[in-house]
């Protein structure tokens, strides 16, 4: 069997949690700034619910001027109960118009709230969450807490008011028959608070699996390619099914408790109706009460009633969307481990960039018994071009990293013209930063607008220029539309070398100070890996660059060569220094050189 998408005691916590319906108190600064609005709405649903409470008054005037034999104002009373239903008609259109907006407005600014803060947390956040687990909070979670806010809380309110309303009725109308309706009330209660705990239970369970489904199909899907290559369909299939079969389980759970507590609700409320009408038949064959004000008890009773069981329905609705209040309220408040300071140092002006680690050690918390980078200490000049080099695994890409902020050292700090990098904002000193990994990144838009992501100000001529310098303005001059042609979802559309070249017209574009390049020719052909050399060339003249070299080949050119291993640096120098040194990169040199001139 699977096991839970959380660990047992974690999931067993916010099951517990989720018990209080109060989580919903969680969406009160969403709500708070529509009060007007709120005030709106329970204003027509407060005048609906009057409206409806004063038609049995209506019934019993009729009633009894039939029973009487009185016609004269029959038409009076019909008149008067058709403005009755006109008016309720127009309230509960109001009242709809408005708390479905009301429900619309507050879950559009949740899912900007929770995206808004999802992109500020680090890499190292999404080590312990699934991406797709967070977009199920952002897309199934707020659709629950709308339909809460736009339906069912209105609907409770309503229903609260009538259950109150007729219940007060009910005991001017005929005191004992009430008395005997209130005697009724603890059978009906017990079976609600019962089975509501378990419900809320499976609500929370149910929506966590939900997620974990959401995840399994979101990293399927990002993995397509690679999960076709390998023909592991079926293996993707199977997980994906696994945990939405869970899912499945625990929703048919929730389901039969709910249809059990609403027919059990319902039963019991009807059953106490069916024997008020009973007494009250006695009471009319005694004389104590006329025909209408039996009719008016009962149909006050049927109100209530109806209110009791809808309110049963709505408790079970209230509980799911406070499970997913807490799990969005979860992330709006999940801390992170790299923050902006509360009073950050400015970024220097101008940035000259001068990048020295000092005595930084550092391990990623997925692996924390080994060191990604072990007192490391070195200093890049500005202006200066450094590469590193080393075998996988050596702590070269975790330089970069460092460098972006997305992680912290253990120990040691890292910094930028002599400022902490976590003495500034991110977005402040990232300003001065340019990427261009190995593999890039192609959002699913136009080739402009890709290129345009690196300087979002930039003009079209701005755009082109950097497109001719990266070598990439004929092949997007040649696409169907050209500057202004979609390239799919994470460029399927380009080639490989293709994305490449616009991943470093973006870096051309942004021109900053400091030029962060992991291989940036790796996926071109030799007539374009010339045509980019030139550009990254003149793109790394007069700024400070840190190249991360798969192939050696790139290097020769560059003023320094750091060679990491294991976390640390062993060596340093130029090229022809360190083939001569001997020792691990003249070894990779001679891998790369000789065993690759020999298969050739």
């Amino acid at each position: 069997m699977s096991k839970p998408p959380k660990p047992e005691a974690e999931a067993a916590e916010d099951r517990a949690r989720s018990r209080n319906i109060a989580a919903l108190n969680g969406l009160r600064p969403f709500l708070r700034p529509y009060r007007w609005l709120m005030v709106a709405a329970l204003a027509a649903l407060t005048a609906t619910a009057m409206i409806s409470l004063v038609l049995p008054l209506a019934v019993r005037g009729l009633v009894d001027e039939l029973a009487a034999g009185r016609v004269a104002m029959i038409d009076d009373y019909i008149v008067g109960a058709l403005v009755i239903a006109g008016l309720f008609a127009l309230g509960s259109g109001l009242r709809f118009y408005l708390v479905t907006r009301l429900g619309e407005r507050v879950v559009a600014d949740i899912r900007k709230e929770v995206f808004a803060r999802v992109l500020t947390k680090s890499p190292g956040f999404f080590d312990s969450i699934l991406t797709g687990e967070v977009l199920s909070r952002i897309t199934t979670d707020t659709t629950l807490i709308q339909s809460v806010i736009g339906s069912s809380i209105s609907v409770a309110l309503r229903n609260i008011l009538v259950l109150i309303g007729g219940a007060l009725l009910m005991l001017l109308t005929s005191g004992s028959l009430t008395l005997m309706a209130l005697m009724a009330v603890p059978v009906v209660v017990l079976p609600i608070v019962i089975l509501g705990r378990r419900l809320r239970r499976l609500s929370r369970v149910n929506q966590d699996w939900i997620a974990a489904s959401s995840g399994r199909a979101s990293e399927a899907l990002l993995s397509l390619q690679t999960v076709q290559a390998f023909n592991n369909e079926d293996v993707a299939r199977r997980a994906f099914d696994e945990v939405t079969e869970q899912a499945f389980r625990t929703a048919v759970k929730r389901v039969v408790t709910r249809s059990a507590l609403t027919i059990i609700v319902i039963f019991l409320v009807f059953s106490a109706v069916v024997g008020l009408m009973w007494a009250g038949s006695m009471a009319v064959k005694l004389g104590n009460m006329t025909p209408g004000e039996m009719a008016q008890f009962v149909i006050y009773a049927i109100m209530v009633a109806g209110s009791a069981g809808a309110l049963s329905e709505i408790w079970g609705e209230l509980q799911r969307a406070a499970g997913a209040t807490e799990r969005l309220i979860e992330l709006l408040e999940a801390e992170d481990n790299v923050k902006d300071p509360v009073h950050p140092l400015p970024a220097p002006q101008p940035v000259r960039g001068r990048i020295a680690f000092e005595d930084v050690t550092f391990r990623y918390p997925s692996r924390p018994q080994i060191p990604a980078l072990d007192r490391l200490s070195f200093t890049v000049q500005p202006g200066e071009t450094v590469a590193l080099v080393g075998p996988s695994g050596a702590g070269k890409t975790t330089v970069i990293q460092m460098l972006l902020r997305f992680y912290d050292p253990d120990t040691g700090r890292i910094t930028l013209d002599g400022v902490p990098l976590d003495r500034m904002t991110r977005s402040d000193f990232r300003r001065s930063i340019s990427m261009v990994p190995q593999d890039p990144v192609i959002f699913a838009d136009t080739a402009r607008e890709n290129i345009r992501f690196g300087k979002p100000g930039a003009s079209d001529a701005e755009v082109e220029e950097a497109a001719r310098m990266a070598a990439a303005h004929d092949f997007i001059a040649a696409l169907p539309r050209g500057y202004d042609s979609y390239v799919g979802e994470r460029g399927i559309m380009l080639s490989g070398g293709q994305k490449q070249r616009i991943a470093i017209a973006r870096a051309i574009l942004r021109d900053a100070p400091v030029l962060l390049m992991d291989e940036a020719t790796s996926s071109l052909d030799a007539e374009s890996e010339r045509l980019v050399q030139r550009a990254v060339d003149a793109l790394t003249r007069d700024r400070t660059t840190i190249v991360i070299a798969h192939r050696l080949a790139t290097v020769r050119r560059v003023d320094r060569i750091l060679v990491f291993d294991e976390g640390r640096i062993v060596a340093q120098g130029s090229h022809e220094n360190l083939v001569a040194m001997g020792g691990l990169y003249a070894r990779l040199a001679r891998l790369q050189f000789t065993e690759g001139i020999a298969a050739e």
